[in-house]
C-alpha cells in the first residue's frame, strides 16, 4: 500500500511546501487538516451553521493569501486560531447587529459601573446556557473571543498571550474585563 507523503508533514512543513508551490492540492490537506477546527470557531461566532460555513470558506480564502506571512514563531495551529479569531470578530463587528441597546452596554458607562466586579470561574460555570448563549452575542466580540480561547478551547495564559501577540498582565486584565461584561449581560438578560 502507497502512503501518501503529505500524511508524514508536520504542519509546519506542510505550510513551507505551499507557500514554495502554491499547490492547490497541498492546501487541500490543510484544509482537511484543519477545516472542523475552523468550522467549529466560526460556529460559535455565528448564529447559524450557513453563515459559520461561509465564514469557515472566507478563512481559508484569506488563509491562502495570508499564508506566507506565517513566520513560524508559535505552531501553525496557534497562527491559525489567530487569524480565524481576528476574522471572525471583524465579521461581528461587520455584519451582526447587537440585540441591546448601544446605551446599554456603553463602554464608557460599563467600565465604571460594572469591572469592579470580581468573576471567578465557578461563578462563570453556573450560568445557564441558554441565556449565556444570549449574552455571548451581546457582549463585544474581542471579549467573546478571550472567553471563547479560555473558556471553550481551554487555552492557558500562555496560549492565549501567543494567540493574541499581547503580555500576561494584558491578557489577565482582558480576562477580568470580559468576565464581568459578561455577568453584567447575563443579569440584564435575565432581568
Amino acid at each position: 500500500m502507497k502512503t501518501d507523503y503529505t500524511s508524514l508533514l508536520s504542519d509546519e512543513e506542510l505550510v513551507e511546501q505551499i507557500v514554495k508551490t502554491k499547490n492547490d492540492i497541498l492546501f487541500g490537506v490543510l484544509y482537511e487538516r484543519f477545516a472542523h477546527v475552523v468550522y467549529n470557531k466560526c460556529y460559535g461566532f455565528t448564529r447559524t451553521k450557513e453563515e459559520a460555513q461561509d465564514l469557515t470558506q472566507e478563512v481559508f480564502v484569506k488563509l491562502f493569501v495570508k499564508l506566507p506571512s506565517f513566520s513560524g514563531r508559535s505552531k501553525f495551529s496557534t497562527w491559525l486560531y489567530a487569524f480565524t479569531y481576528n476574522l471572525c470578530v471583524d465579521y461581528v463587528k461587520k455584519n451582526v447587529l447587537q440585540k441591546v441597546h448601544s446605551n446599554d452596554l456603553d463602554p464608557e458607562n460599563y467600565e465604571q459601573a460594572h469591572l469592579q466586579i470580581e468573576v471567578d470561574d465557578s461563578s462563570l460555570f453556573k450560568l445557564k446556557e441558554e441565556t449565556l448563549k444570549k449574552a455571548l452575542e451581546i457582549i463585544a466580540p474581542e471579549d467573546k473571543m478571550i472567553l471563547l480561547l479560555k473558556y471553550q478551547d481551554d487555552f492557558s495564559i500562555k496560549n492565549i498571550m501567543e494567540v493574541l501577540e499581547i503580555g500576561e498582565s494584558a491578557v489577565k486584565m482582558r480576562l477580568k474585563r470580559a468576565k464581568a461584561r459578561i455577568i453584567v449581560a447575563y443579569n440584564n438578560l435575565r432581568n
